[in-house]
């Protein structure tokens, strides 16, 4: 049995001695704590040097991983006094550190999805201590702060990024120039305590906060549920007790860098001496790759601990919106009141005035979760212009504003962002907005060309005027405005999978024949129409979908339509207003497929009933959900595909339609109903007027 002796500067109190297995050999392993007396421990270091495999120095803060070497050399001088005067193999645990940190934040990324870190925020409370993992975490996300100033000089500033960080480390950053002392920041109260708010704020925002070992509890002092509720924790060699402080202030994950392999927690120290004593060699004589090799051959994976007693992992997103019109403008309080009595032409003013404002969050979303345990989160942010105003400009004005977005959307820590209503479709569709920003864009028409015929069927069935028979084709003609379109084509893709008869309807025959080509290929014994001229058809329609961006234009004649037909309005700004859809009451007209949420969402108005977003919404936030942090949907070519693939993802994180709604509002059972009867109604009367004058062309 190999004896591995721990002597420490930290408190006696913590003593332990105990047996373990390691590395296929037995080991008696002994903590000796000295009360911070250096003497002691030299003293023990001899008694133990002929009697120990190898032995361990614990209780010490590591070195700076950065910094002048005269800051270096000042911290190894305590190490390098006490060795001096023995033979046996003696570790600190720095080197085992070094590769532990490195190798922890690496297998953590690959192990929940390659993407555990990307673009999240992280704290470092000390950089220069624990550089290596800056160095990793630096290859996912540069949203990094560093509060060395503040705790190594009193600084009440912070470091953004690692040059930096390095700058700092070796002295020659601006930061140390002008700014007070330590001992003045110290003794100051006001500065004191402002120093203190401005790390729990830090703290506060942050979604990972990466803790020294050493001195633990002073960097984390008067931290409570409010700086710490929710957050994820890097450090080393936890502890039960900081397990348990952790928990109490509503930590949600603890990522403990060294491997607990035995029952006894214990530092790197005692692990490079077990390893040293096994191996048979000093540790001096054993590369950073030699130790690789152990950590992966003996499974030395990093502790993922959850204090909260279940799994939590908390994805974040970003979304685009923006004023669909002046009305929308002036749901602002202020706006309103100043446009009541403003002169003529004072929301013209406001309109153009908006649409150079810069990008802001509208609204925090918290409260999503997925059945499979996952969580999501994220921010509205709004650019000012209509669509007005954005057709007004080049494309590059809006692109300008969505790229200051997606800036914005990385510095809260989003990992995905996606356009709302008209931002998706100026211009190339999200193309040069994805190629250009930093974090991935979708524009989520997958999801709502999926949510617009979900919200289609399920009128329809409710509907109950078309036979509907288990396994078969709906007996019913359907019609799509705008088929050539991105959200349109791939309507007509699923139309023609679930329909006997689709008419494709646009402004440019070529494309819509060469989409009829492409969909009789995939779906083919269907019937299929191109059409320029829609209008002597819309009487026979039991379906249409609008799926154009005609700007408010009028693109259908909703008195030439069937009574009973299902409209689905996918357009934004609608292709039907209120004053269109209130001409025929017998008709059902629906605002597209909105998105039910899972969990207990909490955002503000967006102009659906609570918890309830639009299928563009829900897109990114699907795709917040499954880790998939990646440019999913852009361009006005939708693939087939990836519309499925939404559609499944969608279920599997608990996605449902939401109750159908209207331009007045979400439909219940009774509205749908009495459309029906009316419907039913105006039929029977088309059938009279018929056969009284069969001559004659009526609706």
């Amino acid at each position: 049995m190999k004896q591995i002796v721990s002597i420490s500067l930290g408190s006696n109190e913590d003593d332990y001695e105990f047996v373990a297995e390691f590395m296929n050999q037995e080991f008696n392993v002994k903590r000796v704590g000295t009360d911070g007396d250096v003497g002691m421990a030299a003293d023990l270091l001899e008694q133990w040097d002929s009697e120990a495999d190898a032995i361990s120095l614990g209780g010490l803060n590591f070195n700076y991983a950065i910094g002048s070497s005269r800051a270096i050399e000042k911290q190894a001088q305590k190490v390098e006094a006490l060795k001096t005067r023995i033979t046996s193999p003696v570790t600190i645990g720095e080197k085992l550190r070094r590769v532990s940190f490195e190798w922890a934040i690496r297998h953590l990324q690959f192990k929940f999805g390659n993407n555990y870190f990307n673009h999240t925020k992280v704290l470092f409370l000390s950089g220069m201590l624990n550089y290596d993992i800056a160095k990793v975490i630096s290859e996912y996300t540069d949203n990094l702060t560093f509060a060395d100033p503040l705790f190594e000089n009193g600084i009440p500033k912070f470091l953004n990024s690692m040059n930096d960080l390095e700058m700092y480390a070796k002295g020659v950053h601006d930061l140390l120039e002008w700014v007070p002392s330590k001992r003045f920041a110290s003794s100051a109260m006001p500065m004191r305590q402002w120093n203190d708010y401005i790390r729990r704020k830090a703290i506060q925002k942050a979604n990972i906060i990466v803790v020294p070992s050493y001195d633990f509890y002073d960097y984390l002092k008067d931290c409570g549920l409010e700086e710490l509720g929710g957050k994820t924790i890097i450090t080393a060699t936890v502890y039960e007790d900081r397990i348990q402080f952790l928990q109490e202030r509503g930590v949600d994950v603890i990522i403990d860098c060294t491997p607990k392999i035995l029952e006894q927690v214990v530092g790197f120290n005692v692990l490079e001496a077990m390893i040293s004593a096994a191996l048979g060699i000093s540790l001096d004589e054993i590369s950073e790759d030699d130790l690789l090799e152990v950590i992966s051959e003996h499974n030395l994976d990093p502790r993922v601990i959850y204090p909260q007693g279940e799994f939590r992992r908390v994805n974040r997103f970003a979304f685009v919106i923006h004023p669909l019109s002046q009305e929308q403008l002036k749901k602002d309080p202020t706006i309103n009141l100043a446009a009541r009595y403003g002169p003529s032409g004072f929301m013209d003013a406001v309109e153009k005035i908006m649409a150079y404002s810069p990008p802001f969050v509208y609204s925090k979303v918290t409260g999503i979760q997925s059945p499979t345990g996952v969580e999501a989160e994220g921010w509205l942010i709004t650019v000012g212009g209509t669509p007005k105003q954005m057709l007004a400009h080049s494309a590059e004005f809006t692109y300008k504003r969505l790229l200051q977005a997606a800036k914005m959307a990385k510095r809260l820590g989003a990992q995905i962002m996606g356009l709302g209503a008209f931002t998706k479709v100026v211009g190339d569709a999200g193309k040069t907005v994805a190629k250009l920003a930093d974090i991935p864009i979708t524009t989520g028409n997958s999801y709502s060309a999926s949510g617009a015929l979900w919200a289609a069927a399920d009128a329809v069935r409710r509907m109950g005027l078309i036979e509907i028979e288990e396994g078969k084709k709906i007996k019913g003609k359907t019609m799509v405005f705008g088929a050539t379109g991105a959200i349109g084509s791939v309507c007509c893709r699923l139309l023609a999978m679930a329909f006997d008869e689709v008419y494709l309807c646009g402004r440019n025959i070529v494309k819509l024949m060469a989409l009829k080509e492409s969909i009789l290929k995939e779906t083919p014994g269907v019937k299929l129409h191109t059409i320029v001229n829609p209008d002597k058809y819309l009487a026979d329609m039991d379906v249409i979908v609008t799926a154009t961006s005609g700007m408010g234009k009028k693109i259908l004649d909703i008195t030439k339509v069937k009574p009973g037909c299902v409209i689905t309005d996918v357009a934004r700004p609608l292709d039907l207003p209120p004053k269109e859809v209130a001409k025929r009451p017998d008709v059902l007209v629906i605002e597209s497929g909105e998105i039910l949420l899972p969990g207990d969402p909490k955002m503000k108005d967006i102009g659906l009933p609570p918890k309830v977003a639009y299928a563009c919404l829900a897109e990114t936030i699907v795709l917040a959900l499954d880790r998939r942090f990646e440019v999913f949907t852009i361009g006005r070519d939708i693939e087939w595909e990836k519309v499925k693939t939404i559609y499944k993802m969608g279920l599997k994180h608990g996605m449902k339609l939401a109750a159908i709604s209207g331009v007045n509002g979400v439909f219940s059972d009774e509205d749908i109903a009495k459309v029906r009867d009316l419907a039913i109604e105006a039929r029977k009367q088309i059938k009279q007027d018929k056969k009284s004058n069969p001559d004659s062309r009526k609706n």
